[in-house]
C-alpha cells in the first residue's frame, strides 16, 4: 500500500485501510468503473472515475473498465468508444477492459443454479400485474401464482426462453426471495427478460438478457473486485447484491460501498434528459460545450487536471448535497490562469487609425506569453497604423471612473504605445465607424513623462490579425435545479450561446493546434475548436469568464 498521509481522508479509505490491516482479500484492492454504454460520460461519472481509478492507484491495486452492456436496445459502439476516450483523456488507464456480455454464459448458468435450488422461477405476469402486486413501502406484495412452479417446469421454461420459443415479454425469470420484505428490491425481482434485440458484441446469439442488479454483482465477483463502489441510490440494492452472491457457487464476494453522487447546480446528469437535449436539438450534440458531458467540457476547453482537482475538492461523503457551479468554474479558472498562455483577441471590433503613424511601417513587438511564467517564452505581435480595439473600450459618454479610451483622452495599448483619441467618425445614424488617434513614439515600454495614463486596452492589427468566430458559451440552465421543475426544459438559458462572426485574433494563433487553450487578455479563457475551425478561420469556444459574473 502507498502512503496516504497526504491525501484527504474519507470513509472509503478508512474502510480499505481497516480491510488491509486485517489482511482481508489477501491485501489486494481491486475496483471497477462500470458504465452502461447508453450515452456519453458526464461530470457525475468523473467523480466515480476519479474515485475508482484513484483508489486503485493509491493502494497499488487494479481498476477495470467494464461496460454494462445488458440492454442492447439503448446501447451503441459510439457510446463505448466515447467512454474509452473520455476515461483516457481524464488521465486514467484501466487494468482490463471487460464487458458484462463476456459473462452471458456464466450468468445464465448461475440463473440455472438458482432455479435448481428453488430460488428462482419463471413468471408469466405482465409488467402491469407485477407493479400491482409489488406492494407499497407499508404493505407487503402479493405472490405470483407462478411462484409455486416446480423446479423441473422452471428449468424447462427457462431453457425454452433461451431457445427463443416465446414472445418478448411473455415470461421473465424472477428471484424467489420475500414478497413481504420491507425492502421492495427484495420482493422477487426480475433477473432475466426476453428481448429479441441484436447485440453489438454477441449478435443474435441471445434473446434473453440479464437485469443489471443480477449482472453487476456476479460480474464484480468474476473479476475479483474487492470494493464495489456505487452511488447512494444503490444502497437499497445492496441486500440483493449480497443475496445473489450468497446463493450461487462463486468464490469471491465483493463488498459494495455507497457514496453520495455528484449533484451540480445549473446542470442535469440524467442520461435520458441529456439524450433529449441532443435528439431534440437544444444543443449541437453530446459534445456541445454547454453540456455537462466530459466530451462537452473538453470541447469547451476544460482540462483533465481541473476536473480531477474539482473531484478531489468536493470529496467523498455518505450524504447527498448540492455543489455550486462556481466551485467547478473556480477550479477551471485556477488551472487555466496558471497554464494558459496569453493572447489578444478583439471580439467586437472598432477600427482605430493612428494618423501620425507611418502608412507602411510595421513593428514586430515582443510580448510575454505568461506574466508569471517566463518559461512560456515570448511571441511577436505586429503593430501597424490601422488597428482594432473592443467597442466597449471606447465611450463617447463615459460612466464614472471609466479608465479606457474617450475623445481627447489617453490609454496605453497593451505592450505598445500610449495613444490619444483625437476624432470620432460616425455614420448618419450616429453609430461610430472609426476612431482617429495619435501615438506618442516615446512611450514604447515606458510611461510618458509628467502624464498619468491609467487605462490599458488590448488591440490587434487590421492587416495582420486573423478573422475568427468566437462562441460565447454560458450556463445551459438559468435555474440552479432544473430537475425541480415539471419540465426541465423550462429552465433552459436563452443566453447560453452568443456567436460572434466578425472577431479578430492576433496572428500568432494561426498555427495553434486543436484544443489549444488561451487567456484572451481581459476577455476570458478560450479554446480552439477542433471540429469547426478551418485554415485561416479559427473558431474559439469560451471556456469560462475571467471572474464569476453570473447573475450580475
Amino acid at each position: 500500500m502507498s502512503s496516504n498521509e497526504t491525501l484527504p481522508s474519507n470513509f472509503i479509505r478508512q474502510i480499505i485501510n481497516n480491510d488491509l490491516k486485517q489482511n482481508k482479500n489477501n491485501g489486494k484492492v481491486a475496483t471497477r468503473f462500470p458504465p452502461e454504454p447508453n450515452g456519453y460520460l458526464h461530470i457525475g461519472h468523473a467523480k466515480s472515475i476519479c474515485l475508482n481509478f484513484g483508489i486503485a492507484a493509491e493502494y497499488q491495486g487494479t481498476c477495470n473498465l467494464r461496460f454494462d452492456d445488458t440492454n442492447p436496445e439503448k446501447e451503441s459502439v459510439e457510446f463505448m468508444e466515447a467512454i474509452e476516450r473520455d476515461v483516457s483523456w481524464l488521465g486514467f488507464q484501466w487494468h482490463e477492459l471487460r464487458h458484462a456480455s463476456d459473462y452471458f454464459e456464466q450468468l445464465y448458468d448461475y440463473a440455472v443454479e438458482l432455479i435448481q435450488k428453488g430460488l428462482a422461477y419463471v413468471d408469466s405476469s405482465t409488467p402491469e400485474q407485477m407493479r400491482q402486486n409489488r406492494g407499497t413501502l407499508t404493505e407487503p406484495g402479493k405472490e405470483s401464482p407462478d411462484r409455486s412452479r416446480s423446479i423441473e417446469e422452471n428449468l424447462d421454461l427457462f431453457t425454452r426462453m433461451r431457445a427463443g420459443e416465446f414472445a418478448d415479454g411473455q415470461y421473465v425469470l424472477r428471484a424467489k426471495i420475500d414478497m413481504a420484505s420491507s425492502n421492495i428490491n427484495m420482493r422477487d425481482p426480475v433477473i432475466y427478460r426476453i428481448r429479441r434485440v441484436h447485440h453489438h458484441r454477441t449478435g443474435n446469439k441471445w434473446c434473453v438478457y440479464p437485469m443489471y442488479d443480477y449482472t453487476h454483482c456476479i460480474s464484480d465477483a468474476i473479476e475479483g473486485i474487492t470494493h464495489s463502489l456505487c452511488t447512494l441510490e444503490f444502497e437499497d440494492h445492496r441486500p440483493l447484491y449480497d443475496w445473489v452472491l450468497d446463493n450461487i457457487t462463486i468464490p469471491c464476494h465483493p463488498q459494495q460501498i455507497e457514496f453520495a453522487r455528484l449533484q451540480l447546480e445549473y446542470s442535469i446528469v440524467s442520461k435520458r434528459k441529456l439524450n433529449q437535449l441532443v435528439t431534440e436539438k437544444y444543443v449541437s450534440g453530446w459534445d456541445d460545450p454547454r453540456m455537462p458531458t466530459l466530451a462537452g467540457l473538453r470541447r469547451a476547453g476544460v482540462t483533465p487536471a481541473a476536473i480531477r482537482d474539482f473531484c478531489e475538492r468536493i470529496g467523498i461523503t455518505k450524504k447527498d448535497s448540492w455543489i455550486e457551479m462556481a466551485v467547478l468554474e473556480n477550479c477551471i479558472r485556477e488551472d487555466l490562469n496558471e497554464n494558459a498562455p496569453r493572447a489578444m483577441a478583439v471580439l467586437r471590433p472598432l477600427k482605430l487609425i493612428i494618423d501620425n503613424y507611418p502608412d507602411d511601417k510595421v513593428e514586430a513587438l515582443e510580448l510575454g506569453n505568461h506574466p508569471q511564467r517566463p518559461e512560456f517564452g515570448t511571441r511577436k505581435v505586429e503593430f501597424s497604423k490601422v488597428l482594432y480595439i473592443e467597442q466597449d473600450d471606447f465611450a463617447e459618454n463615459p460612466p464614472p471612473k471609466y479608465k479606457r479610451l474617450i475623445e481627447g483622452g489617453e490609454v496605453r495599448l497593451r505592450g505598445a504605445y500610449v495613444i490619444r483619441c483625437d476624432r470620432i467618425v460616425k455614420e448618419e445614424n450616429g453609430s461610430i465607424i472609426e476612431l482617429h488617434c495619435s501615438y506618442d513614439p516615446d512611450t514604447l515600454g515606458k510611461n510618458p513623462e509628467g502624464r498619468k495614463v491609467k487605462g490599458v486596452i488590448h488591440w490587434v492589427s487590421e492587416r495582420h490579425s486573423l478573422p475568427a468566430e468566437i462562441r460565447l458559451y454560458d450556463r445551459l440552465f438559468s435555474q440552479p435545479n432544473p430537475d425541480s421543475l415539471d419540465n426541465f426544459l423550462d429552465a433552459l438559458n436563452p443566453d447560453s450561446l452568443e456567436i460572434l462572426t466578425e472577431s479578430r485574433v492576433e496572428s500568432s494563433l494561426a498555427d495553434a493546434p486543436p484544443e489549444s487553450r488561451f487567456q484572451f487578455e481581459r476577455m476570458g479563457y478560450f479554446c480552439l475548436d477542433a471540429a469547426d475551425s478551418t485554415p485561416g478561420k479559427p473558431v474559439f469556444n469560451r471556456t469560462v469568464t475571467l471572474r464569476d459574473t453570473w447573475g450580475k
